[in-house]
């Protein structure tokens, strides 16, 4: 948007760079002609000087010369002397009391009177000390005789103080000042000299060079008391004198530069003004409607799928349209995720059913074992059968749990172990021989493809020790698991006779609990327990878990694992 608007500033910038050139030029020609006029005063008095030197040429000759001119200084004012000179340059005669008439006053060498011997017909010097004791100028007029021929010149001397340039022109800036100056640039008489004393470059000297070459007689600089002034020039007579104004400059926030600014002002604050004007009905028609349905899609992120836009009614078009397919998709996804939940509440009540289905009929072989195995007469045979139906009784049990459980996919562990060896010590408890079982575990869900070799190696460990170590004397059996980062380890421990019995714990079961550890990527072994006894114990990869059944289990002090495992748990 601010780029759109931009071409606003660029033409304001351009009008304004184009008005501040165009002030800028007036003010040049403003001041030169103030220049003019403030010396128009000046240029009479020195006009009036060359008629007058011209009329009395013919008649300054002879013995009456001198009275004469001094008869005329005395009713003329602003004229301090006249003077009659020879074509050698040699006084004839002149106004003063005392004549400086002989050879050894001569104004030959005298620049302004060289350039009347060579044609011009006006001239203009500095008065040296010979002429004038106070600060003067000389205007030189050409005396010729018929035909051209030079036959010497009239020159009078004005005092500098009457050519002083008025500055009570009110057309002047504030605080202007004026001032003469020769063909150079040195200052022959000022209103005040310094506002033409420069603190820096060569000042006024050579300035009448410098605006030959630059085609133009304003500048700028800073005067003696620091002040930045601007300067204009003009000729006053011939290429002799010059007059110069000085003015301050104008500040940025001065009526000579207001316009400009103005000029720049306008378009920024219309650039300003529009773009405000946007941003507001940007912000009041798309920005807050915008936000409105970024709240309503966040709710939808969250499953709240009942919200609908119903106050985009009130907004534009386009925006309603948007609302209106938001609302549109929030119905479709409710409707896909009701027809989902729908179907998995089916899957989920169809598995119960299988695995209550299984269990039942894992319960049915179990029975039937237990049928055949009471009509056996042979011990061995029916203590095989017995071990079968145990290990069929886990497979049910783990089916069991399962469709019992709120998530039919997983087992805790933990639970699962706790009823599994009840249920094997209860059904050892009618020979008359007390089994006391204690079980210390850590929570840890997994899926029943992990849970099945775990429980049968528990039935086969437990089995073990009822046989070789609680037979004819009970006991009490520890079960303990531990889930330790990426591994875990399960051990049975009884309180048997230890290493007089480990010698028959061999065979199919031994057998069967190195498959079973194999299947969980572990090792099995048995060891001597401290005290007396024996610990068969399992190590193996921890399974991949989904979630402790109980978040208690989880502590901050707890060792953590790595992905797909648990934390170690209390018990």
């Amino acid at each position: 948007m601010a780029i759109a608007l931009m071409p606003i500033l660029l033409l304001g910038a351009f009008q304004a760079q184009v008005e501040f050139r165009r002030q800028a030029e007036d003010r040049r020609g403003d001041l030169q002609f103030a220049a003019e006029r403030t010396a128009q005063a000046a240029k009479s008095r020195l006009d009036s000087a060359s008629v007058l030197l011209s009329a009395l040429a013919p008649e300054a000759s002879g013995p009456d010369c001198g009275p004469r001119l001094a008869a005329l200084v005395q009713r003329l004012d602003g004229y301090d002397a006249l003077h009659r000179i020879g074509m050698g340059g040699q006084p004839v005669c002149d106004s003063r009391p005392t004549p400086i008439v002989g050879e050894e006053v001569s104004f030959t060498d005298g620049p302004w009177f060289q350039r009347l011997r060579q044609g011009e017909e006006v001239t203009l010097a500095r008065a040296s000390s010979d002429l004038s004791s106070t600060p003067a100028l000389v205007v030189g007029v050409r005396w010729e005789r018929p035909r051209g021929v030079f036959a010497g010149a009239m020159a009078a001397v004005l005092p500098l103080s009457v050519l002083q340039p008025d500055i009570a022109d009110p057309s002047l800036p504030d605080d202007a000042q004026a001032a003469l100056t020769d063909a150079e640039g040195r200052v022959l008489v000022s209103t005040d000299i310094r506002a033409f004393t420069f603190n820096e470059g060569p000042g006024l000297l050579g300035w009448v060079e410098r605006a030959r070459e630059d085609q133009s007689a304003v500048f700028e600089a800073d005067d003696a008391t620091g002040e930045h002034r601007d300067y204009a020039g003009a000729a006053l007579a011939g290429r002799d004198v010059y007059v110069v104004i000085s003015a301050p400059s104008p500040g940025l926030l001065s009526w000579a530069r207001l316009n400009p600014i103005g000029v720049l002002i306008l378009p920024l604050a219309a650039w300003v003004t529009a773009f405000g004007a946007v941003m507001l009905v940007s912000e009041r028609i798309v920005v807050r409607w915008l936000n409105y349905l970024e709240r309503i899609a966040a709710l939808y992120a969250r499953g709240r799928y009942s919200v609908r836009p119903v106050q985009a009614a009130q907004a534009p078009a386009e925006i309603r349209r948007l609302a209106q397919t938001l609302d549109e998709l929030a119905e479709a996804i409710a409707t896909r995720d009701r027809s989902l939940h729908e179907s998995l509440s089916e899957k989920d009540a169809l598995m119960r059913e299988i695995h209550h289905r299984v269990k039942n009929n894992l319960q049915i072989i179990s029975s039937l074992l237990s049928m055949q195995q009471r009509a056996l007469k042979d011990e061995p045979a029916r203590a095989a059968l017995g071990d079968t139906r145990q290990r069929i009784s886990a497979l049910a049990l783990i089916y069991r749990t399962l469709y019992q459980s709120d998530d039919i996919r997983h087992a805790d562990a933990r639970e699962f172990m706790t009823e599994l060896v009840g249920q094997l010590v209860a059904s050892e408890s009618g020979r008359g021989h007390t089994v006391t079982s204690s079980i210390d575990a850590d929570s840890l869900v997994v899926d029943p493809d992990k849970l099945a070799p775990l429980a049968l190696w528990l039935v086969e460990a437990i089995t073990n020790a009822q046989k070789h170590a609680f037979a004819g004397r009970g006991g009490a059996l520890q079960v303990r698991f531990r889930v330790l980062g990426d591994t875990s380890t399960l051990e049975v421990q009884d309180d048997g006779p230890g290493s007089a019995s480990e010698a028959g714990r061999g065979g199919v079961g031994r057998t069967l609990m190195g498959a079973f550890a194999k299947q969980l990527r572990g090792e099995a072994e048995l060891l001597p327990a401290p005290g007396g006894g024996t610990i068969a114990r399992m190590v193996f990869a921890t399974p991949e878990a989904v979630g402790p059944t109980n978040p208690d289990d989880l502590k901050p002090s707890d060792a953590t694992v790595t992905p797909g495992t648990l934390s170690r748990t209390s018990r």
